[in-house]
């Protein structure tokens, strides 16, 4: 008698099992990054974080959503509500935060309350006191100062050059110039962290300030005229069309004589490619979540902290 041995496999959580809380609505970057999430399939909560001078609803893929501003006892009692409708519908809930720099700890205090992974895209604020919030509590999260994959490996690929061939562009002058809407407050994350890599290869042992002082040197630009111009060459022309969402970078070194000069450019228009690579991470996270739930505990510690170098490295990308 043949017998049919049946085996069942626990399939990746679908998307359409996770739920959103956009933090940061009704901002642009929030609302771009609300579509893509939409686009994947995930859903979002029917609440937001917000700031002091927001309060109505807003209509964001194909949901309404109520604004309730951050910091304040509706906050604390619309994220017990948002956590006790995922509990009671089987949903896993993730947090992106795109609010601006003095919320991003406070925020990240609420959820480690709750008990709420998330996803920060807010750059500007205090880099170790959002890690202690996840690593003191029982939560996770993605933090990265910037979204975009494509950005990242380039990113991964200087440091590992960094790495390796620390002092390779010893005596090489370092220069650096970015250019964000003028909404943007802070230098950008991205060029502080490439331009800390870009220190060992111009100085294999550089000492504790030489990262400092460089990206203290980053020529930040954040008016339309010298946008449109590109800053006397300095960066590509920006379009018109860009100006109130862009990103463009431009990292040069040069031989002590000026008789060579490398240079390496990122330039981004829109803010969609940010926006795809936050729902990677959203969809990332909630999928570690599920597999947490899953496993049978083991000893040691599990990680609970990651950047966008796990995302990419786990291949669970659009």
């Amino acid at each position: 008698m043949m017998m049919l041995l049946v085996v069942v496999v626990a399939s990746a959580l679908a998307p359409s099992d996770v739920v959103v809380m956009m933090n940061g609505l009704p901002g642009k970057m929030g609302i771009e990054v609300a579509d893509a999430c939409a686009r994947r399939g995930m859903s979002l909560a029917e609440v937001a974080l917000t700031g002091k001078e927001e309060s109505a609803p807003i209509e964001v893929a194909s949901t309404t959503v109520k604004l309730v501003e951050a910091g304040t006892p509706e906050a604390e009692e619309a994220m017990a509500s948002v956590v006790a409708s995922c509990d009671e519908l089987g949903k896993t809930l993730v947090a992106i935060d795109y609010t601006v720099p003095e919320a991003a700890v406070p925020n990240a205090e609420l959820y480690a309350r709750h008990g709420v992974s998330f996803v920060m895209g807010t750059t500007g604020g205090d880099r170790a006191a959002l890690e202690r919030s996840v690593l003191d509590g029982h939560h996770c999260a993605v933090i990265a100062p910037n979204m975009a994959k494509q950005i990242v490996a380039l990113q991964a690929a200087i440091d590992y050059a960094a790495t390796e061939f620390p002092g390779a562009f010893k005596g090489y002058k370092l220069d650096v110039i970015e250019s964000h809407q003028s909404t943007k407050l802070d230098t950008s994350g991205t060029a502080k962290a490439i331009v800390s890599a870009l220190v060992s290869l111009v100085d294999e042992a550089p000492d504790a300030a030489a990262a400092t002082d460089a990206i203290a040197a980053i020529s930040r630009v954040r008016d339309a005229p010298t946008q449109l111009e590109g800053a006397g060459g300095r960066l590509q022309r920006v379009p018109e069309t860009a100006l109130s969402g862009h990103a463009y970078h431009t990292y040069g070194l040069t031989s002590a004589d000026d008789s060579v000069r490398f240079e390496l450019r990122h330039n981004v228009n829109g803010r969609r490619v940010y926006a795809e690579g936050t729902a990677d991470a959203a969809l990332f996270l909630a999928r570690r979540l599920a597999q947490r739930q899953e496993e049978t505990p083991a000893a040691g510690k599990k990680k609970r902290l990651f950047d966008m170098i796990d995302v990419l490295k786990s291949g669970e990308l659009a």
